[in-house]
C-alpha cells in the first residue's frame, strides 16, 4: 500500500455519485491495494445532504478510504489532485432550451477548469460526466491551458455498454462475448453506434456482428435508435436518470485509464480530435476508439468507415461544431 491518491468527484450529494462512491471506495476502480482520499464537492445548500453520504462512506468501514473531505469550495476541492470525476452540471429542466442549457454549464465549467488550472497536479486525469459532456469537458480542458488536453476525457462509455449489452440480448450470449463497438461523436442523441469493426464470440468463434446477428436492418434501424435513445427510456420508465449504469460506466472508464485496455480490444471515450485520421475536424470533444497504455490513450488508426458511417459520423460532428461555437460565445463572457 503505496501514498493516497486523492480523487475529486463533484456533484457528490447527487444520484450517481451515491452509486458511484461505493465502487471507487472498495477498489473497485483503482485497485485493491491502492488506499485514496476522496473530495466530494457539491454546491452549499446541499451540504447537510453531503454529510449523510460521508457518514455512510464511515460506515461501510472500507479499509482503503484514508480520508473523506466534503466541501462546496473549489480552492480545498481541486488541490494535488490525481483524478478529478466532473458529476456535477446544471440538468435540462422542463421547457430549457439546450442554449440555456449549455450557459449555465459553461460557466460551471470555466470555473472548474480554471480551479483544475490552478490547484491540480498536471498530471491529473479529468473525466466529464455532466451534461452536455462533451461540450462541458472542452470548456473546462480550454479553461486550463497548463493541462494537457489530452488528461480531457468525457464519458461515452455508458453508450458502449449499453452498444455491447443490446448485441449481447439479441444472440443471447454475454456483455464479455462481445468487443470493439464503437460511440463516435457526441453523448447526445446524434451519437452514431457503429458494429462494423465489433466481434461477437458466437460458441468459441470469433464472428463480426454483421455475420452473427444476419439482420442489417435491425443494425442500421433499431439498435442505432435504442441506443442513442437510452437514456430517455429510463428517464421514462424510472421517473429518473441513469445512476446505476452511469455509475458503472464511469468506474469502467477510469479503470481502463489507470490500468490500460486488454489486449486487442478498443473503448469508445470522447478525447480532444487533434490528429485523428477519420475526418473530424480538429478541436472538438469527440467520441473515438482508442486504446491505453501507461495511462495514455492513442486512437484506434486505419479503421475502414463506409458510406452509411461516414454520414452518421460528419451529422453528430456538426452538431458539436455547433454546440461549441455557442458554448465560445459564452465563455467570453462567462
Amino acid at each position: 500500500q503505496g501514498e493516497p491518491i486523492r480523487v475529486l468527484v463533484t456533484g457528490a450529494a447527487g444520484q450517481i455519485a451515491y452509486s458511484l462512491l461505493y465502487s471507487i471506495a472498495k477498489g473497485d476502480v483503482f485497485g485493491k491495494e491502492q488506499p485514496l482520499v476522496l473530495v466530494l464537492l457539491d454546491i452549499t445548500p446541499m451540504m447537510t445532504v453531503l454529510e449523510g453520504v460521508v457518514m455512510e462512506l464511515q460506515d461501510c468501514a472500507l479499509p482503503l478510504l484514508r480520508e473523506v473531505i466534503p466541501t462546496d469550495k473549489e480552492e480545498v476541492a481541486f488541490k494535488d489532485l490525481d483524478i478529478a470525476i466532473l458529476v456535477g452540471s446544471m440538468p435540462r429542466r422542463e421547457g430549457m432550451e439546450r442554449k440555456d442549457l449549455l450557459k449555465a454549464n459553461v460557466k460551471i465549467f470555466k470555473s472548474q477548469g480554471a480551479a483544475l488550472d490552478k490547484y491540480a497536479k498536471k498530471t491529473v486525469k479529468v473525466v466529464v460526466v455532466g451534461n452536455p459532456a462533451n461540450t462541458n469537458c472542452l470548456i473546462a480542458s480550454k479553461s486550463a491551458p497548463s493541462i494537457p488536453k489530452e488528461n480531457f476525457s468525457c464519458l461515452t462509455r455508458l453508450d458502449h455498454n449499453r452498444a455491447k449489452s443490446q448485441i449481447a440480448l439479441k444472440l443471447g450470449v454475454t456483455a464479455n462475448d462481445v468487443k470493439n463497438v464503437i460511440i463516435w461523436g457526441n453523448h447526445s442523441s446524434t451519437q452514431y453506434p457503429d458494429v462494423n469493426h465489433a466481434k461477437v464470440n458466437v460458441k468459441g468463434k470469433e464472428v463480426g456482428v454483421y455475420e452473427a446477428i444476419k439482420d442489417d436492418s435491425w443494425l442500421k434501424g433499431d439498435f442505432i435508435l435504442t441506443v442513442q435513445q437510452r437514456g430517455a427510456a429510463v428517464i421514462k420508465a424510472r421517473k429518473l436518470s441513469s445512476a446505476m449504469s452511469a455509475a458503472k460506466a464511469i468506474c469502467d472508464h477510469v479503470r481502463d485509464i489507470w490500468f490500460g485496455t486488454p489486449v486487442g480490444e478498443f473503448v469508445s471515450m470522447g478525447v480532444i480530435s487533434d490528429g485523428n485520421s477519420y475526418g473530424v475536424p480538429e478541436d472538438l470533444l469527440y467520441s473515438f476508439p482508442v486504446v491505453i497504455k501507461d495511462k495514455a490513450w492513442k486512437f484506434v488508426e486505419g479503421l475502414p468507415i463506409n458510406d452509411f458511417s461516414r454520414e452518421k459520423m460528419d451529422l453528430t460532428a456538426k452538431e458539436l461544431t455547433e454546440e461549441k461555437e455557442t458554448a465560445v460565445e459564452f465563455l467570453s463572457s462567462a
